[in-house]
């Protein structure tokens, strides 16, 4: 476990060996025999399980939580609850109305589940302090957001009714900015920008409603000194030059980018990158062997700005 090691590599640096990131998850509240929802809503429980799964993988960083329904919840979004994975957005106050139409507020610390997870960071940080290994902070990022907010109509609205969507991501990313403030706040020692749909739109797309969208909150967690990251799911060949520009020192992709050119980009333009042990195939069917999966990853990775982590 080592902490400065990944930090550094999340800012594009060389290190001796790849740090690793278990992107865990709910997968913590199994470790610990207890459901995911119960898990969630309770702060002993989810800094019990989080920093049980830090030393069963001798993790270098783990999340306080993956979970995106976060900062849609403490804007007013209600929660479907599942006992083996994280909730599900079920209501979305933007789907006929922009968000100032629509009355919402930004969150405070008291607002949804924030006050679960300052204390739960309050009691994982210095048992993972004492592993060396980083606490992570994750938000939703401004188009996910977005869609939270707005239901699947953002998808078309970015092309369709551009005034609409701006409006949507825009107080989206006035959530996120919202959510770094926190995530400074409780300590983490990298904070990423997780928007996984963002893979889904067009280079130009992004540049109008993804990025702008991701100044403030990386803003906020570059100038605390902190490490930032964004993080993109699918496959977001199309964008990733972007994704590089966005202004975060590093970035996380799936298992369904070729890490030969991850790699390539991001030593480009000297940021970090993280992935690309495969989830699915390998992790998660056996369809692959995860031995001979992470060897190929961590061969193509190698040693400059690269953290291992699952796809």
């Amino acid at each position: 476990m080592a902490k400065q090691k990944l930090i550094d590599a999340y800012r594009g640096k060389r290190t001796d060996t790849p740090p690793w990131v278990p992107y865990a998850g709910v997968h913590c509240a199994f470790l610990i025999n207890e459901p995911a929802d119960k898990m969630l809503k309770d702060p002993e429980l989810l800094a019990k399980g989080v920093v049980n799964a830090a030393k069963r993988y001798k993790a270098d960083g783990i999340p306080l939580v993956f979970d995106l329904s976060v900062e849609a919840n403490s804007v007013g979004c209600d929660l479907k609850w599942w006992p083996d994975n994280v909730p599900s957005v079920t209501t979305h106050p933007c789907s006929d109305k922009t968000p100032a139409d629509a009355g919402l507020k930004l969150p405070t610390k008291e607002s949804g589940r924030w006050p679960v997870l300052y204390e739960a960071a309050r009691i994982a940080r210095p048992q993972l302090d004492e592993l060396d290994c980083c606490l992570m902070g994750l938000f939703c990022g401004p188009l996910t957001l977005g869609a939270h907010l707005a239901g699947v109509r953002i998808f078309t609205d970015v092309y369709k009714h551009k005034e609409f969507a701006a409006e949507v991501c825009k107080f989206a990313g006035e959530i996120g900015a919202r959510a770094a403030e926190f995530y400074v706040e409780m300590g983490c020692d990298i904070i990423a920008n997780v928007d996984p749909v963002a893979s889904q739109i067009r280079p130009e797309t992004f540049r109008e409603y993804v990025t702008p969208n991701c100044q403030a909150s990386t803003k906020i967690i570059n100038d605390s000194g902190t490490t930032s990251s964004f993080f993109i799911c699918g496959d977001a060949t199309k964008v990733m030059v972007e994704v590089c520009k966005v202004g975060t020192h590093g970035f996380a992709i799936d298992e369904q980018m070729n890490m030969n050119f991850i790699r390539d980009l991001a030593r480009k333009y000297k940021v970090g990158f993280g992935g690309n042990l495969k989830l699915t195939l390998a992790l998660s069917l056996g369809l692959l062997s995860p031995r001979e999966d992470a060897i190929v990853s961590i061969a193509a990775g190698g040693h400059e700005g690269y953290t291992f982590a699952p796809g």
